[in-house]
């Protein structure tokens, strides 16, 4: 009999938007039952150049609509010469998700899609049963989310910039990997998408911002 205990990921992954940009983060570990699959997965997708989306729950199901969701929102920028806006990739990706309810299983998925377009900032949370909700704060999936949320309900501010915002992120899933028996890996995975685009924090910058945190 066929056992969804033996495909699921522990995880958490955190959104949070600031003055001029949203700031992704994510930790590192994936695993199948017990078995640690991966301590150097990442969690973090570039969908194009100003949207990206974390990942969360059934690894497949999420590979899957990485591909699809790429590849229509170039479709839609080579039809009509635009960038996808934010909410479009995000009603899009919905519906995808809502089609997939109607077959064997669904997609076992908690989604973050996140990007930087005229609106300016965008984060929308997506879940298995199609819904699409935009939040205007801050949001965290996964097993270790509910500690994520402790800490950004208490230290969140509207006014941080993209440095606090990023600073806080790091804060956040550090907490997370501590408590949350699914949450590890190697590291820690930050994004930035702000006017200039989308850009992945190196190594070393992720561990300077961990070096101040830990004073």
């Amino acid at each position: 009999m066929f056992s969804l205990k033996g495909v699921k990921s522990g995880t958490t992954t955190v959104g949070i938007v600031c003055k001029d940009g949203v700031v992704l983060a994510a930790e590192k570990k994936a695993t199948m039952g017990y078995l640690v699959a991966s301590k150097e997965d990442v969690k973090i997708v570039e969908i194009m150049p100003h949207i990206a989306m974390t990942q969360a729950g059934m690894v497949g199901d999420v590979q899957a609509l990485t591909r699809y969701l790429t590849a229509e929102s170039k479709l839609f920028e080579l039809r009509t010469r635009k960038r996808i806006p934010v909410k479009a990739a995000a009603t899009l990706l919905s519906n995808i998700l809502y089609g997939g309810r109607w077959s064997f299983f669904p997609y076992m998925v908690q989604l973050i899609l996140a990007g930087y377009d005229e609106r300016g900032p965008n984060l929308f949370i997506l879940h298995p049963d199609g819904s699409s909700l935009e939040e205007k704060k801050f949001f965290a999936t996964g097993s270790g989310s509910p500690i994520a949320f402790g800490v950004l309900e208490s230290q969140y501010k509207e006014s941080l910039s993209i440095d606090e915002c990023k600073k806080l992120a790091v804060m956040t899933v550090k907490a997370a990997i501590e408590r949350d028996i699914g949450s590890g890996g190697k590291g820690i995975d930050v994004a930035v998408i702000d006017k200039n685009g989308f850009r992945m924090l190196k190594e070393a910058e992720v561990e300077k911002i961990l070096e101040g945190i830990k004073k």
